[in-house]
C-alpha cells in the first residue's frame, strides 16, 4: 500500500510493478501520477486517522509504504505495533514528518553536527528566536513538502515575512516553525542511502540546486572530496541505522541532506523515502532510486562495489518541467525536440508525470540527460527542459 500518489510514487510503482508487487495507490485527489499505475487506487486525506485505519484494514496490506509526510502517523505506529510492516519504520514516519523532531534526534541524541536552531509557536517567538540566534536566519515549517515554506531571513523585518510565508505554506495543522542559523556552505548534497538486507549501501553523491525552496536541478556525481564523502555516510548510517533499530523489516531508502563547507560536513534533513533530486539516477544508474526502494523493501539482492550503487555514466543532471498557472486543460508540445538533443554517447530523456491539474511552479515533468562530465549534463538537461511546452487550452 503507497500512501500518496505523486511523482515519486508514480516511479517507485513502476519499480515494483516489474517484480511482480500488487500496489494500491491512495492519495487525497483521484487520478493522481501513481494511480495511474497501480492495481487499485484510494481517494482519501492521509491526515484522516479513521480513514487511514479503515483502508489498512480493507485490503490488508503486506507493506505499507508513505510517500509523503503529511500522515496520521499515530496510526502507523498502532497498526505497527499490531504486526503491519511499515517501511521503513513507524518512527522513521513520525520523526521525519515533523523537522523539529528528526532535528532533535541528529543533534542530541546522535549526536550529529547541525546549524544552531530554536523553535517557534508565534511571530513573537519567532523573533526573539532570531536575536538570540543572529542573522542571516533560514525559517522553515517543522511539516512541509519540498522545501515549501522556506525563506531566508537577513534582519528582523524579514524574519517576520519568514514567519508568514512559513505558516502560509505549512501542511498538516502544526503552527509550528524552525528558526536556524545560516550556514556559509560550500555546496549541499543528497547522499541516497539503502538499509538492506545484506547491509547499507550508497549512491554516488547528488548535487542540487533549488528555488523557493523547491529542487529545479541535481547532477551526479557532485565533486565531493573523500574525506567529506567518509563524513556524510558515517551519519547517514548511524540515523539510518537508529531509525530503523526496533523495527525488523526496517528496510528501503533514504534520501539523507547535507550541507558541505571547508570546515566539513553538516547534518540537513531526511526523507525515509525516494529524493526528488534522486531523479537523476532514473538516467545515471542501472537500478534507479525507485528500483534501489523496490528492491531493499521486498528483501531483494541489489548488486554493488565497496558498499556504493555504480553509474552507468560519467555524469548524469536532471531539469525539472514547470507550470506557471492554474489549468485542468492542457497538453504538451516539444518531446521531439527535446529527444532529438540526445546520442549514443550523452542520452536524454524526458518523464512527464501525467498530474491532471497544473499550478504555478508545479513539476509536470522532468529532462534527464548524460554527459562527459556534469556540467556538460546539466546544460544538457537544461536545454531538453526548456523544449517542453505546456499548452494550455
Amino acid at each position: 500500500m503507497l500512501l500518496g500518489s505523486g511523482e515519486l510514487g508514480r516511479e517507485f510503482v513502476i519499480s515494483a510493478k516489474r517484480l511482480g508487487a500488487y500496489v494500491v495507490a491512495c492519495d487525497s485527489y483521484d487520478n493522481a501520477p501513481a494511480m495511474q499505475l497501480a492495481d487499485t487506487r484510494e481517494v482519501f486525506s492521509m491526515l484522516d486517522g479513521d480513514a487511514l485505519r479503515g483502508t489498512i484494514e480493507k485490503h490488508d496490506p503486506d507493506l505499507i509504504v508513505p510517500e509523503i509526510e503529511a500522515i496520521r502517523t499515530e496510526v502507523l505506529a498502532e497498526v505497527e505495533a499490531q504486526g503491519r510492516n511499515v517501511i521503513p519504520s513507524a518512527l522513521a514516519a513520525q520523526l521525519t514528518m515533523n523537522r523539529d523532531a528528526i532535528r532533535d534526534m541528529a543533534a542530541k541524541e546522535l549526536g550529529l553536527r547541525t546549524s544552531g536552531y530554536e523553535y517557534a509557536e508565534t511571530r513573537e517567538e519567532a523573533l526573539a528566536a532570531g536575536e538570540r540566534l543572529g542573522f542571516p536566519l533560514v525559517v522553515k515549517p517543522v511539516m512541509s513538502s519540498s522545501g515549501k515554506g522556506q525563506s531566508t531571513a537577513k534582519d528582523a523585518g524579514e524574519l517576520g515575512k519568514a514567519w508568514d510565508y512559513a505558516v502560509a505554506n505549512m501542511r498538516g495543522d502544526r503552527r509550528r516553525v524552525i528558526v536556524e542559523q545560516f550556514v556559509d556552505f560550500d555546496y549541499e548534497i543528497t547522499l541516497l542511502t539503502i538499509r538492506t538486507k545484506g547491509g547499507i549501501r550508497f549512491c554516488h553523491p547528488i548535487g542540487h540546486r533549488q528555488e523557493r525552496g523547491d529542487y529545479q536541478e541535481s547532477w551526479q556525481p557532485a565533486d565531493m572530496k573523500a574525506a567529506h564523502f567518509g563524513e556524510a555516510t558515517a551519519m547517514a548510517e548511524k540515523i539510518v541505522e537508529a531509525l530503523c533499530a526496533k523495527n525488523d523489516w526496517g528496510y528501503g531508502l533514504f534520501g539523507v541532506e547535507f550541507f558541505v563547507g571547508r570546515d566539513g560536513v553538516i547534518f540537513s534533513e531526511l526523507s525515509p523515502r525516494p529524493h526528488d533530486t534522486g531523479m537523476v539516477t532514473l538516467i545515471s544508474q542501472q537500478l534507479s532510486q525507485f528500483d534501489l526502494h523496490a528492491r531493499a523493501i521486498l528483501g531483494l539482492p541489489i548488486p554493488h562495489n565497496a558498499n556504493l550503487i555504480a553509474m552507468t555514466s560519467k555524469a548524469a543532471a536532471s531539469e525539472v518541467i514547470l507550470a506557471d498557472r492554474d489549468s485542468d486543460d492542457f497538453g504538451y508540445s516539444g518531446l521531439d525536440e527535446a529527444l532529438s538533443l540526445g546520442s549514443g554517447d550523452t542520452p536524454v530523456d524526458i518523464r512527464m508525470f501525467g498530474k491532471p491539474v497544473t499550478r504555478p511552479y508545479r513539476r509536470m515533468g522532468v529532462a534527464l540527460a548524460s554527459g562527459k562530465d556534469t556540467g556538460s549534463a546539466r546544460k544538457l538537461a537544461a536545454e531538453a527542459a526548456s523544449k517542453i511546452v505546456i499548452n494550455y487550452k
